[in-house]
């Protein structure tokens, strides 16, 4: 790997840890769940021959601490967090950006707020269950993983979630588990580190955001909706492909399930770059 360039950025009631790669004009990859800048190094090297890759920790994970730890968080203010990079790298200019789960949601909303500044958004697989028209079953699912979380802990309220994002009527035992790139089985102490913040904070405030469907229509030449391969019918999956639908463009699919930026990066950021290449 390149060593990239390391910054921090002061933030509305937050400091951002961010790293820099690459030339080119400006790509900002925004990762989702508990992952932070370090989910991207599979992929972050070859895209900086094209790009200026930016990369960062989402405020309260990781390396981007809170002013106020226990403050609650909104998708707007994540998506302001991105905006602000966008202002430190690439001031005056359009950027492409790439959002992953809960990064793709605040990918969204960056482009339906402020669209003079972006050139194409890829979203992969957002959880904007709002969009779903059994939406009122996961409300109901992400209150009760709150109430578990509150009441009985983290790891049962992991289990409850993860039962929730399983594919329709799937009863099956879970697969053997995947064999992972040493990148990202090295970073596994530190996404055990995230997920209190993740389940408590993360999930109940992205996972009830409604994106603008009026406006991302009128936006849709520069958005690509992706999904994985491997996670048909699963919860993030079955989002994006309703957003797609509401929005009538075409789902693009990307290799592996929602976690495919981990489990194949090459054929991953192969067919992201392309992605991000195709005419707006």
């Amino acid at each position: 790997m390149t060593d990239p360039t390391i910054g921090s950025l002061r933030v509305n009631g937050a400091t951002l840890h961010y790293e820099v790669r690459g030339q080119g004009p400006l790509l900002l990859l925004i990762p989702g769940g508990t992952g932070g800048a370090a989910s991207f190094d599979g992929i972050a090297d070859d895209l900086a021959a094209q790009y200026t890759v930016a990369t960062y920790d989402p405020r309260g994970m990781s390396r981007s601490t809170l002013e106020d730890p226990d403050a609650e968080q909104q998708v707007a203010e994540h998506a302001d967090d991105a905006l602000r990079m966008l202002e430190l790298l690439s001031p005056g200019e359009a950027a492409r950006v790439f959002g992953a789960s809960s990064g793709a949601i605040a990918a969204l909303h960056l482009l339906t707020a402020h669209p003079e500044r972006i050139a194409r958004v890829v979203a992969h697989e957002p959880p904007v269950v709002e969009v779903l028209p059994d939406a009122a079953e996961h409300r109901a699912l992400i209150a009760h993983v709150q109430d578990t979380f509150r009441t009985q802990g983290l790891m049962p309220a992991m289990a409850v979630f993860a039962a929730g994002l399983k594919k329709d009527g799937d009863t099956t035992e879970p697969e053997a588990e995947l064999k992972l790139p040493r990148q990202a089985a090295a970073r596994a102490e530190q996404t055990m580190a995230n997920l209190p913040y993740f389940v408590g904070r993360i999930v109940p405030s992205f996972m009830s955001y409604a994106p603008d469907i009026r406006q991302l229509k009128g936006l849709s030449d520069r958005l690509v909706i992706a999904g994985g391969q491997d996670s048909r019918g699963e919860l993030p999956y079955r989002s994006a492909v309703c957003l797609a639908e509401r929005l009538g463009t075409e789902l693009r699919y990307f290799p592996g399930g929602h976690i495919g930026l981990t489990t194949h990066p090459a054929e991953f950021g192969e067919l992201l770059r392309k992605a991000l290449g195709a005419s707006i």
